[in-house]
Protein backbone atom coordinates (compact mmCIF):
# COMPACT_ATOMS: atom_id res chain seq x y z
CA UNK A 1 0.00 0.00 0.00
CA UNK A 2 2.87 2.40 0.89
CA UNK A 3 4.47 1.76 -2.73
CA UNK A 4 1.08 2.38 -4.36
CA UNK A 5 0.70 5.38 -2.79
CA UNK A 6 4.28 6.75 -3.12
CA UNK A 7 3.54 5.77 -7.61
CA UNK A 8 0.62 8.13 -7.15
CA UNK A 9 2.12 10.75 -5.26
CA UNK A 10 5.16 10.76 -7.95
CA UNK A 11 2.88 10.77 -10.99
CA UNK A 12 1.05 13.50 -9.53
CA UNK A 13 3.89 15.41 -9.00
CA UNK A 14 5.59 14.44 -12.22
CA UNK A 15 1.90 16.15 -14.12
CA UNK A 16 1.69 18.88 -12.13
CA UNK A 17 5.36 20.02 -12.62
CA UNK A 18 5.36 19.29 -16.59
CA UNK A 19 2.02 21.01 -17.52
CA UNK A 20 2.33 23.69 -14.99
CA UNK A 21 5.22 25.27 -17.89
CA UNK A 22 3.30 24.31 -20.60
CA UNK A 23 4.69 26.27 -23.24
CA UNK A 24 2.20 27.83 -25.75
CA UNK A 25 4.61 26.67 -29.01
CA UNK A 26 5.31 23.50 -28.84
CA UNK A 27 6.28 20.76 -31.71
CA UNK A 28 4.34 17.43 -30.66
CA UNK A 29 5.16 14.71 -33.28
CA UNK A 30 4.30 10.94 -33.63
CA UNK A 31 6.44 8.97 -36.41
CA UNK A 32 3.69 6.70 -38.33
CA UNK A 33 6.20 3.86 -39.76
CA UNK A 34 4.83 1.96 -42.45
CA UNK A 35 8.10 -0.51 -43.01
CA UNK A 36 7.02 -4.18 -42.29
CA UNK A 37 3.58 -2.39 -41.23
CA UNK A 38 5.11 -1.21 -38.42
CA UNK A 39 2.08 1.57 -37.14
CA UNK A 40 0.26 1.46 -40.68
CA UNK A 41 -1.24 -0.09 -42.49
CA UNK A 42 -2.35 -3.13 -40.27
CA UNK A 43 -0.79 -6.12 -41.36
CA UNK A 44 -2.98 -7.82 -44.13
CA UNK A 45 -5.21 -5.12 -44.66
CA UNK A 46 -5.52 -4.83 -48.14
CA UNK A 47 -8.92 -3.25 -47.92
CA UNK A 48 -8.51 0.66 -48.46
CA UNK A 49 -11.88 1.05 -45.67
CA UNK A 50 -9.56 -0.95 -43.46
CA UNK A 51 -6.74 1.28 -44.02
CA UNK A 52 -8.89 4.66 -43.56
CA UNK A 53 -10.80 3.10 -40.41
CA UNK A 54 -7.18 2.36 -39.19
CA UNK A 55 -5.54 6.00 -40.24
CA UNK A 56 -8.48 8.01 -38.60
CA UNK A 57 -8.53 6.13 -35.02
CA UNK A 58 -5.08 6.97 -34.98
CA UNK A 59 -5.89 10.78 -35.81
CA UNK A 60 -8.28 10.62 -33.37
CA UNK A 61 -6.64 9.69 -30.44
CA UNK A 62 -3.50 12.51 -31.39
CA UNK A 63 -6.33 14.98 -31.73
CA UNK A 64 -7.68 14.23 -28.30
CA UNK A 65 -3.97 14.22 -26.85
CA UNK A 66 -3.74 17.60 -28.51
CA UNK A 67 -0.68 16.04 -30.31
CA UNK A 68 -0.06 18.55 -33.73
CA UNK A 69 1.95 16.61 -36.13
CA UNK A 70 2.54 13.37 -37.37
CA UNK A 71 5.67 12.22 -39.20
CA UNK A 72 3.81 9.65 -41.84
CA UNK A 73 6.87 6.82 -43.80
CA UNK A 74 5.80 6.99 -47.50
CA UNK A 75 8.54 5.88 -48.97
CA UNK A 76 10.26 2.99 -46.86
CA UNK A 77 11.83 1.73 -49.62
CA UNK A 78 12.22 3.21 -52.69
CA UNK A 79 8.36 2.61 -53.31
CA UNK A 80 4.85 4.69 -52.24
CA UNK A 81 2.28 5.17 -50.10
CA UNK A 82 0.81 8.21 -52.39
CA UNK A 83 0.11 7.99 -56.10
CA UNK A 84 3.67 8.22 -57.57
CA UNK A 85 4.99 9.30 -61.12
CA UNK A 86 8.75 7.93 -60.01
CA UNK A 87 8.58 5.19 -58.03
CA UNK A 88 6.16 1.75 -57.73
CA UNK A 89 3.13 1.08 -54.82
CA UNK A 90 4.90 0.10 -52.04
CA UNK A 91 4.24 -3.56 -51.12
CA UNK A 92 3.25 -2.60 -47.50
CA UNK A 93 0.18 -1.12 -48.92
CA UNK A 94 -1.51 -3.75 -51.16
CA UNK A 95 0.67 -6.34 -50.21
CA UNK A 96 2.68 -6.26 -54.01
CA UNK A 97 5.28 -3.77 -55.13
CA UNK A 98 3.49 -1.91 -58.01
CA UNK A 99 -0.04 -2.54 -57.46
CA UNK A 100 -2.27 -0.19 -56.45
CA UNK A 101 -4.88 0.40 -53.88
CA UNK A 102 -8.21 -1.25 -55.24
CA UNK A 103 -10.81 0.26 -55.02
CA UNK A 104 -8.59 3.00 -56.22
CA UNK A 105 -7.82 6.07 -53.17
CA UNK A 106 -4.59 7.67 -52.57
CA UNK A 107 -3.46 6.86 -49.23
CA UNK A 108 -1.47 10.28 -48.50
CA UNK A 109 -4.29 12.55 -49.96
CA UNK A 110 -6.57 10.45 -47.64
CA UNK A 111 -4.22 11.01 -44.65
CA UNK A 112 -3.45 15.18 -45.35
CA UNK A 113 -7.14 15.56 -45.81
CA UNK A 114 -7.91 13.79 -42.22
CA UNK A 115 -4.88 15.38 -40.58
CA UNK A 116 -5.52 18.79 -41.50
CA UNK A 117 -9.80 18.47 -40.56
CA UNK A 118 -8.18 18.24 -37.08
CA UNK A 119 -5.55 20.77 -37.65
CA UNK A 120 -2.34 18.28 -37.29
CA UNK A 121 0.60 18.96 -39.65
CA UNK A 122 1.73 15.86 -41.92
CA UNK A 123 5.48 15.67 -42.27
CA UNK A 124 5.78 12.95 -44.84
CA UNK A 125 9.14 10.92 -44.34
CA UNK A 126 11.84 9.22 -46.98
CA UNK A 127 14.48 6.48 -46.63
CA UNK A 128 16.75 8.27 -49.29
CA UNK A 129 19.05 5.43 -49.89
CA UNK A 130 16.97 2.35 -49.10
CA UNK A 131 16.04 0.16 -52.41
CA UNK A 132 14.90 -2.84 -49.84
CA UNK A 133 15.34 -3.92 -46.09
CA UNK A 134 15.96 -7.91 -46.95
CA UNK A 135 17.98 -9.31 -50.22
CA UNK A 136 14.97 -10.65 -51.52
CA UNK A 137 14.49 -9.11 -55.13
CA UNK A 138 11.75 -10.82 -55.96
CA UNK A 139 9.77 -8.37 -54.08
CA UNK A 140 10.54 -6.00 -56.88
CA UNK A 141 8.95 -4.96 -60.29
CA UNK A 142 10.55 -6.40 -63.28
CA UNK A 143 10.82 -2.79 -64.61
CA UNK A 144 12.55 -1.58 -61.58
CA UNK A 145 15.87 0.80 -61.74
CA UNK A 146 17.79 -2.10 -59.78
CA UNK A 147 17.27 -4.00 -62.99
CA UNK A 148 17.88 -1.54 -65.82
CA UNK A 149 20.31 0.62 -63.70
CA UNK A 150 22.02 -1.98 -61.51
CA UNK A 151 25.21 0.29 -60.99
CA UNK A 152 23.00 2.07 -58.96
CA UNK A 153 22.86 -0.13 -56.52
CA UNK A 154 24.50 -1.51 -53.58
CA UNK A 155 24.35 -4.53 -51.36
CA UNK A 156 25.39 -4.48 -47.65
CA UNK A 157 24.73 -6.94 -45.89
CA UNK A 158 21.50 -8.34 -46.58
CA UNK A 159 20.08 -5.26 -47.92
CA UNK A 160 20.09 -3.21 -51.11
CA UNK A 161 20.79 0.67 -51.04
CA UNK A 162 21.05 3.45 -53.96
CA UNK A 163 24.80 4.19 -54.04
CA UNK A 164 25.22 7.67 -52.60
CA UNK A 165 28.17 8.12 -54.72
CA UNK A 166 26.28 7.96 -58.08
CA UNK A 167 24.95 11.19 -59.83
CA UNK A 168 21.84 9.14 -60.82
CA UNK A 169 21.07 8.90 -57.27
CA UNK A 170 21.33 12.34 -56.67
CA UNK A 171 18.83 12.59 -59.90
CA UNK A 172 16.60 10.28 -58.57
CA UNK A 173 16.01 12.15 -55.19
CA UNK A 174 15.42 15.21 -56.75
CA UNK A 175 12.37 13.71 -58.98
CA UNK A 176 11.00 12.08 -56.03
CA UNK A 177 10.98 15.36 -53.66
CA UNK A 178 10.08 17.54 -56.65
CA UNK A 179 7.24 15.43 -57.06
CA UNK A 180 5.80 14.71 -53.77
CA UNK A 181 6.21 18.67 -52.86
CA UNK A 182 4.61 20.08 -55.97
CA UNK A 183 1.63 17.89 -55.75
CA UNK A 184 0.55 17.37 -52.28
CA UNK A 185 -0.33 19.89 -49.24
CA UNK A 186 1.92 18.70 -46.88
CA UNK A 187 3.90 20.71 -44.12
CA UNK A 188 7.75 19.17 -44.15
CA UNK A 189 9.46 16.43 -45.72
CA UNK A 190 11.53 13.98 -43.05
CA UNK A 191 14.40 11.85 -43.24
CA UNK A 192 15.42 9.99 -40.80
CA UNK A 193 18.76 8.67 -39.35
CA UNK A 194 19.33 5.93 -42.47
CA UNK A 195 22.24 7.81 -44.37
CA UNK A 196 25.27 5.45 -44.96
CA UNK A 197 23.68 2.06 -43.57
CA UNK A 198 24.96 1.30 -39.45
CA UNK A 199 28.07 -0.75 -39.80
CA UNK A 200 28.33 -4.57 -39.91
CA UNK A 201 31.39 -5.86 -37.94
CA UNK A 202 33.79 -7.33 -40.26
CA UNK A 203 31.95 -5.80 -43.39
CA UNK A 204 33.35 -2.64 -44.98
CA UNK A 205 31.26 -1.15 -47.02
CA UNK A 206 31.59 -1.75 -50.54
CA UNK A 207 32.47 1.79 -52.23
CA UNK A 208 36.55 1.21 -52.82
CA UNK A 209 36.18 1.37 -56.68
CA UNK A 210 33.64 4.25 -56.64
CA UNK A 211 36.06 6.22 -54.64
CA UNK A 212 38.78 5.55 -56.99
CA UNK A 213 37.01 5.98 -59.84
CA UNK A 214 35.78 9.70 -58.66
CA UNK A 215 37.86 10.86 -55.35
CA UNK A 216 36.65 14.29 -56.38
CA UNK A 217 39.65 15.75 -54.47
CA UNK A 218 39.12 13.98 -51.61
CA UNK A 219 41.96 12.46 -49.89
CA UNK A 220 40.61 9.89 -47.49
CA UNK A 221 36.89 7.62 -47.85
CA UNK A 222 35.30 9.14 -44.91
CA UNK A 223 35.75 12.58 -46.32
CA UNK A 224 34.52 11.75 -49.11
CA UNK A 225 31.62 9.86 -48.09
CA UNK A 226 30.28 12.70 -46.03
CA UNK A 227 29.87 14.80 -49.09
CA UNK A 228 27.86 12.27 -50.68
CA UNK A 229 25.81 12.86 -48.35
CA UNK A 230 26.22 16.87 -48.36
CA UNK A 231 25.56 16.50 -51.75
CA UNK A 232 21.84 14.74 -51.00
CA UNK A 233 20.85 17.07 -47.99
CA UNK A 234 21.81 19.66 -50.72
CA UNK A 235 19.68 18.15 -53.71
CA UNK A 236 16.63 17.81 -50.48
CA UNK A 237 16.43 21.32 -49.47
CA UNK A 238 17.20 22.98 -52.61
CA UNK A 239 14.07 21.06 -54.31
CA UNK A 240 11.76 21.87 -51.76
CA UNK A 241 12.66 25.23 -51.48
CA UNK A 242 12.71 26.11 -55.09
CA UNK A 243 8.90 24.43 -55.05
CA UNK A 244 7.15 25.53 -51.92
CA UNK A 245 9.50 27.65 -49.79
CA UNK A 246 7.10 27.56 -46.36
CA UNK A 247 7.83 23.51 -46.75
CA UNK A 248 10.06 22.55 -43.89
CA UNK A 249 12.84 20.09 -44.19
CA UNK A 250 13.56 18.31 -40.85
CA UNK A 251 16.63 15.37 -40.36
CA UNK A 252 16.18 12.60 -37.57
CA UNK A 253 19.79 11.56 -36.93
CA UNK A 254 21.11 9.46 -34.49
CA UNK A 255 21.18 10.85 -31.43
CA UNK A 256 24.85 11.08 -30.79
CA UNK A 257 26.76 13.48 -33.39
CA UNK A 258 30.19 12.73 -32.21
CA UNK A 259 32.24 11.40 -29.08
CA UNK A 260 34.56 13.75 -27.08
CA UNK A 261 37.38 11.00 -27.55
CA UNK A 262 37.55 12.14 -30.96
CA UNK A 263 36.48 15.43 -31.44
CA UNK A 264 36.55 17.67 -28.15
CA UNK A 265 32.98 19.47 -29.50
CA UNK A 266 31.36 16.00 -29.51
CA UNK A 267 29.32 15.06 -26.53
CA UNK A 268 30.74 13.03 -23.78
CA UNK A 269 29.34 9.73 -24.89
CA UNK A 270 30.78 6.40 -26.05
CA UNK A 271 28.58 5.39 -28.42
CA UNK A 272 28.26 4.73 -32.33
CA UNK A 273 28.30 8.53 -34.23
CA UNK A 274 26.33 10.38 -37.16
CA UNK A 275 29.85 11.76 -38.51
CA UNK A 276 32.39 8.87 -38.01
CA UNK A 277 30.08 5.79 -38.48
CA UNK A 278 26.81 6.76 -40.56
CA UNK A 279 28.98 9.41 -42.54
CA UNK A 280 26.20 12.42 -41.23
CA UNK A 281 27.45 15.94 -40.87
CA UNK A 282 24.32 17.14 -38.55
CA UNK A 283 26.12 20.41 -37.39
CA UNK A 284 27.13 21.39 -40.78
CA UNK A 285 23.97 21.37 -42.36
CA UNK A 286 22.73 23.17 -39.36
CA UNK A 287 25.41 25.98 -39.09
CA UNK A 288 24.67 26.07 -42.80
CA UNK A 289 20.81 26.43 -42.78
CA UNK A 290 20.54 23.58 -44.87
CA UNK A 291 17.61 22.08 -42.39
CA UNK A 292 14.80 23.56 -41.32
CA UNK A 293 14.81 21.36 -38.04
CA UNK A 294 16.23 18.86 -36.23
CA UNK A 295 14.93 15.35 -34.59
CA UNK A 296 17.71 13.75 -32.31
CA UNK A 297 16.91 10.33 -31.83
CA UNK A 298 17.74 10.63 -27.68
CA UNK A 299 16.81 6.58 -27.11
CA UNK A 300 19.04 6.18 -24.28
CA UNK A 301 17.84 6.38 -20.45
CA UNK A 302 18.02 8.77 -18.07
CA UNK A 303 21.99 7.50 -16.46
CA UNK A 304 22.70 5.39 -19.50
CA UNK A 305 26.48 5.00 -19.69
CA UNK A 306 27.81 5.02 -22.82
CA UNK A 307 24.89 7.30 -24.15
CA UNK A 308 22.82 9.66 -21.20
CA UNK A 309 20.13 11.33 -21.78
CA UNK A 310 20.79 13.93 -19.83
CA UNK A 311 24.50 14.64 -21.32
CA UNK A 312 22.85 14.55 -25.02
CA UNK A 313 20.20 16.81 -24.04
CA UNK A 314 22.90 19.54 -22.90
CA UNK A 315 24.37 18.84 -25.98
CA UNK A 316 22.06 19.63 -28.79
CA UNK A 317 20.77 22.16 -26.90
CA UNK A 318 23.86 24.21 -27.31
CA UNK A 319 24.71 23.34 -30.83
CA UNK A 320 21.25 23.77 -32.33
CA UNK A 321 20.77 27.51 -31.88
CA UNK A 322 20.24 28.05 -36.07
CA UNK A 323 17.58 25.55 -36.30
CA UNK A 324 14.50 24.48 -34.57
CA UNK A 325 15.05 21.16 -31.59
CA UNK A 326 13.23 18.35 -31.35
CA UNK A 327 13.50 16.23 -29.49
CA UNK A 328 13.19 12.31 -30.62
CA UNK A 329 12.22 10.05 -27.54
CA UNK A 330 11.73 6.07 -27.62
CA UNK A 331 8.09 5.61 -26.74
CA UNK A 332 8.38 2.18 -27.64
CA UNK A 333 10.61 0.90 -25.32
CA UNK A 334 7.98 1.60 -22.71
CA UNK A 335 7.30 -1.83 -20.77
CA UNK A 336 10.19 -3.31 -22.78
CA UNK A 337 11.01 -6.83 -20.52
CA UNK A 338 14.23 -7.12 -22.31
CA UNK A 339 15.21 -3.07 -21.64
CA UNK A 340 16.51 -1.78 -18.87
CA UNK A 341 14.01 -1.89 -15.74
CA UNK A 342 13.58 2.11 -15.43
CA UNK A 343 11.16 1.57 -18.98
CA UNK A 344 8.81 -0.64 -16.47
CA UNK A 345 8.86 1.55 -13.60
CA UNK A 346 6.81 4.60 -14.14
CA UNK A 347 7.06 6.58 -17.48
CA UNK A 348 10.87 7.47 -18.63
CA UNK A 349 9.13 9.45 -21.38
CA UNK A 350 7.84 11.61 -18.64
CA UNK A 351 10.82 12.26 -16.29
CA UNK A 352 12.55 12.89 -20.25
CA UNK A 353 9.85 15.87 -21.38
CA UNK A 354 10.95 16.97 -17.03
CA UNK A 355 14.60 17.19 -18.51
CA UNK A 356 13.70 19.08 -21.40
CA UNK A 357 12.26 22.13 -19.73
CA UNK A 358 15.94 22.73 -18.11
CA UNK A 359 16.75 23.60 -22.13
CA UNK A 360 15.51 26.69 -23.94
CA UNK A 361 16.56 25.68 -27.26
CA UNK A 362 14.21 22.16 -26.90
CA UNK A 363 11.04 23.10 -28.92
CA UNK A 364 8.95 20.31 -28.51
CA UNK A 365 9.27 16.03 -28.77
CA UNK A 366 8.34 13.57 -31.51
CA UNK A 367 8.02 10.18 -30.12
CA UNK A 368 8.76 7.03 -31.96
CA UNK A 369 6.43 5.01 -32.64
CA UNK A 370 2.53 5.41 -32.96
CA UNK A 371 1.75 2.30 -31.72
CA UNK A 372 3.21 2.83 -28.53
CA UNK A 373 0.82 6.04 -28.15
CA UNK A 374 -2.31 3.82 -29.16
CA UNK A 375 -1.40 1.25 -26.98
CA UNK A 376 -1.03 3.88 -24.71
CA UNK A 377 2.11 1.98 -22.78
CA UNK A 378 2.84 2.30 -19.16
CA UNK A 379 -0.06 5.18 -19.26
CA UNK A 380 1.91 7.17 -21.83
CA UNK A 381 -1.42 8.65 -23.23
CA UNK A 382 -2.68 9.25 -20.21
CA UNK A 383 -0.09 11.40 -18.75
CA UNK A 384 0.40 13.40 -21.86
CA UNK A 385 -3.29 14.29 -22.09
CA UNK A 386 -4.11 14.84 -18.02
CA UNK A 387 0.12 16.55 -18.24
CA UNK A 388 2.45 17.76 -20.10
CA UNK A 389 -0.33 18.07 -23.41
CA UNK A 390 -2.96 19.32 -21.32
CA UNK A 391 -3.80 21.96 -23.17
CA UNK A 392 -3.47 22.52 -26.82
CA UNK A 393 0.41 24.00 -28.51
CA UNK A 394 1.02 25.62 -31.91
CA UNK A 395 3.54 24.46 -33.90
CA UNK A 396 6.80 26.95 -33.64
CA UNK A 397 7.48 29.24 -36.30
CA UNK A 398 10.83 28.54 -38.09
CA UNK A 399 13.88 30.85 -37.56
CA UNK A 400 15.11 29.82 -40.33
CA UNK A 401 12.33 31.19 -43.13
CA UNK A 402 11.63 34.84 -42.67
CA UNK A 403 8.19 35.85 -43.27
CA UNK A 404 5.68 38.40 -41.74
CA UNK A 405 2.80 37.65 -39.67
CA UNK A 406 -0.41 37.62 -41.30
CA UNK A 407 -3.32 40.26 -40.75
CA UNK A 408 -5.80 39.05 -38.22
CA UNK A 409 -9.09 37.67 -39.06
CA UNK A 410 -12.19 40.30 -39.36
CA UNK A 411 -15.81 40.80 -38.23
CA UNK A 412 -16.35 37.85 -35.37
CA UNK A 413 -19.73 37.16 -34.92
CA UNK A 414 -22.11 34.79 -33.15
CA UNK A 415 -24.70 33.58 -34.80
CA UNK A 416 -27.09 30.49 -34.50
CA UNK A 417 -28.35 27.39 -36.14
CA UNK A 418 -31.75 27.18 -35.29
CA UNK A 419 -32.60 23.94 -36.81
CA UNK A 420 -29.64 22.09 -35.98
CA UNK A 421 -29.79 24.10 -32.64
CA UNK A 422 -26.10 24.92 -32.67
CA UNK A 423 -24.46 28.03 -31.46
CA UNK A 424 -21.26 29.45 -34.14
CA UNK A 425 -18.40 31.81 -33.74
CA UNK A 426 -17.53 32.76 -37.50
CA UNK A 427 -14.79 35.29 -38.25
CA UNK A 428 -13.83 36.55 -41.95
CA UNK A 429 -10.49 35.91 -43.72
CA UNK A 430 -8.46 38.95 -44.90
CA UNK A 431 -7.86 36.77 -48.13
CA UNK A 432 -4.10 36.27 -47.77
CA UNK A 433 -2.99 32.75 -49.42
CA UNK A 434 -0.89 31.37 -47.12
CA UNK A 435 -3.38 31.24 -43.87
CA UNK A 436 -2.83 27.77 -42.75
CA UNK A 437 -5.35 27.83 -39.90
CA UNK A 438 -7.04 30.00 -37.18
CA UNK A 439 -6.76 29.67 -33.17
CA UNK A 440 -9.73 30.43 -30.98
CA UNK A 441 -9.22 31.98 -27.41
CA UNK A 442 -12.02 32.33 -25.03
CA UNK A 443 -11.49 34.55 -21.74
CA UNK A 444 -13.84 35.75 -18.57
CA UNK A 445 -15.70 39.17 -19.55
CA UNK A 446 -13.31 40.50 -16.61
CA UNK A 447 -10.14 39.10 -18.09
CA UNK A 448 -7.76 40.71 -20.35
CA UNK A 449 -6.75 39.48 -23.88
CA UNK A 450 -3.99 37.99 -23.02
CA UNK A 451 -3.36 35.44 -26.14
CA UNK A 452 0.25 34.08 -25.06
CA UNK A 453 -1.44 31.83 -22.38
CA UNK A 454 -2.25 28.28 -23.86
CA UNK A 455 -5.03 27.57 -21.72
CA UNK A 456 -7.20 30.22 -23.07
CA UNK A 457 -6.73 28.22 -26.55
CA UNK A 458 -10.20 26.64 -27.21
CA UNK A 459 -9.51 25.40 -30.54
CA UNK A 460 -7.54 25.32 -33.78
CA UNK A 461 -9.48 24.68 -36.75
CA UNK A 462 -8.84 25.43 -40.90
CA UNK A 463 -12.38 26.23 -41.62
CA UNK A 464 -13.80 30.31 -40.71
CA UNK A 465 -16.18 28.89 -37.84
CA UNK A 466 -16.50 26.86 -34.84
CA UNK A 467 -19.24 25.23 -32.98
CA UNK A 468 -19.23 27.18 -29.72
CA UNK A 469 -22.38 25.10 -28.57
CA UNK A 470 -21.14 22.78 -26.17
CA UNK A 471 -18.86 25.62 -24.13
CA UNK A 472 -21.74 28.22 -24.17
CA UNK A 473 -24.34 25.97 -23.10
CA UNK A 474 -21.65 24.54 -20.70
CA UNK A 475 -20.82 27.97 -18.77
CA UNK A 476 -22.33 28.63 -15.54
CA UNK A 477 -19.62 31.44 -14.66
CA UNK A 478 -21.12 34.12 -16.59
CA UNK A 479 -20.53 35.38 -20.08
CA UNK A 480 -17.40 34.36 -22.56
CA UNK A 481 -15.38 36.53 -24.44
CA UNK A 482 -14.19 34.85 -27.21
CA UNK A 483 -11.36 35.86 -29.82
CA UNK A 484 -10.00 35.15 -32.78
CA UNK A 485 -5.91 35.06 -34.54
CA UNK A 486 -4.40 33.66 -37.71
CA UNK A 487 -1.81 31.99 -38.31
CA UNK A 488 0.07 31.41 -41.56
CA UNK A 489 1.99 28.43 -43.12
CA UNK A 490 5.20 29.38 -42.15
CA UNK A 491 3.65 29.41 -38.44
CA UNK A 492 3.82 32.46 -37.68
CA UNK A 493 0.81 33.88 -36.06
CA UNK A 494 -1.21 37.26 -36.35
CA UNK A 495 -2.84 39.47 -33.41
CA UNK A 496 -6.10 39.04 -31.95
CA UNK A 497 -9.66 39.92 -33.37
CA UNK A 498 -11.58 42.65 -31.14
CA UNK A 499 -13.25 40.13 -28.84
CA UNK A 500 -16.90 38.93 -29.19
CA UNK A 501 -19.10 38.00 -25.92
CA UNK A 502 -21.69 35.33 -25.31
Amino acid sequence: MKRLSAAIIFAFVSIWSVSSAQPKHEMRMVWIATVNNIDWVPAGAVEPYRQQEAMIAMLDTFKRLNINAIVLQIRPTADAFYQSHVEPWSHFLTGKQGRAPYPYYDPLTFTIEQAHKRNIDVHVWLNPYRLLNSDNTDILQRNSLFFSRPKMFIKYGTQYFFNPARQETLEHLGKVVADIVSRYDIDALHIDDYFYPYPIEGKEFPDAADFRADPRGFKNRADWRRDNVNRAIDVISSTIKRIKPYVEFGVSPFGVWRNKSRDPRGSDTKALSNYDDLYADVVKWIDEGKIDYVVPQLYWEIGHKAAEYRTLAAWWNEHCGKTNLYVGLYASNLGNKTASKVWRQGNELCRQMKVNTNYHNIKGIAMYSAVAIMQNRQGIADSLRRGAFRYPSLVPSNKMLPAMPPLPPHNPEISFDYVGQKIFLRWKSTGERNIKYYVVYYFDTNENIATDNPSKILATTRQECLDITDVVLGNIDGKKRFAVSAVNRYNIESGATKAVVY
